[in-house]
């Protein structure tokens, strides 16, 4: 019996010794985006140059995705919109979304980090088009509407702040609808939550995936608790307890200036 837990306690080691091998590469080479915490220890860590995501093997979504958003990369021209859509080539077969997935589906392939954050380098803008980056997206009044209007606000915001943190992702509540031959899943509703760690505050959004009117965005915003009760995430981890229960409990009144 000695020997049997011994074994046991061996072959549990080497196990999670695996999955600090897993994690550690990916945190470690995008150590800037996950500064706040990793919302989540679901899905497969993928390391961009100007993201870090959680992709999901089943959904084929990404999970979430954080952004360091700085006033230099919001007003960046270098790089015009790349806008060649691929799979993402570090997915399996299978174990990823393919452009044959969106096609006739009649939704937009919707970024998660956007491509106009990413005018300042072009690896950054050539990646953020991988399918690992997108879910499925109501296109007029959501994707090409209100969402796209949010974006250009929070680049707007790191203009006037200077550095923000950006998390954002899909939400699957009730029975989970799929398009295309590998089932990917589209989700009922889209979160974004920026954090200004200057001023030490939060704004946060839950937005149903269908099209939506942009004047009525205010009435979208919620807290940091409000979305991770929505996703069984955690958001703000690194932060001090009593900072994170301040920032997440807090809910924007309006629009940041």
């Amino acid at each position: 019996m000695h020997i049997k837990s011994r074994i046991a306690v061996f072959v549990l080691s080497i196990f999670l010794c695996s999955l600090t091998a897993v994690f550690a590469g990916p945190l470690e080479d995008c150590a800037e985006y996950a500064a706040l915490g990793v919302p989540g220890q679901q899905g497969d860590l993928l390391c961009r140059a100007e993201h870090l995501l959680a992709h999901h093997p089943e959904y084929k979504t990404p999970l979430w995705v954080i952004e360091r958003l700085t006033k230099e990369k919001a007003t960046s021209k270098v790089v015009p919109r790349y806008n060649k859509f691929q799979a993402d080539p570090g997915r399996p077969r299978g174990g990823r979304a393919e452009l044959s997935d969106y096609r006739g589906s009649g939704y937009d392939r919707g970024h998660m980090a956007p491509s106009a954050d990413m005018r300042w380098n072009k690896r950054a803008m050539v990646e953020c088009f991988y399918l690992s980056n997108m879910v499925p997206q109501v296109g007029a009044g959501m994707n090409r509407g209100i969402w796209k209007d949010l974006e250009e606000y929070t680049r707007t915001w790191a203009v006037n702040r200077g550095e923000l943190f950006v998390f954002t992702g899909p939400i699957y509540a009730g029975p989970i609808m799929t398009i295309g031959r590998n089932a990917i899943a589209v989700p009922s509703h889209l979160y974004k939550i920026i954090y200004d760690p200057a001023r030490k505050e939060a704004i946060a959004f839950i937005m149903p995936n269908r099209p939506l009117n942009t004047a009525d965005m205010p009435s979208y915003i919620v807290s940091v608790r409000d979305v991770e009760a929505a996703t069984g995430l955690n958001f703000l981890s690194s932060l001090e307890q009593e900072l994170q229960d301040t920032v997440e409990t807090a809910k924007a009144s309006s629009l940041w200036n």
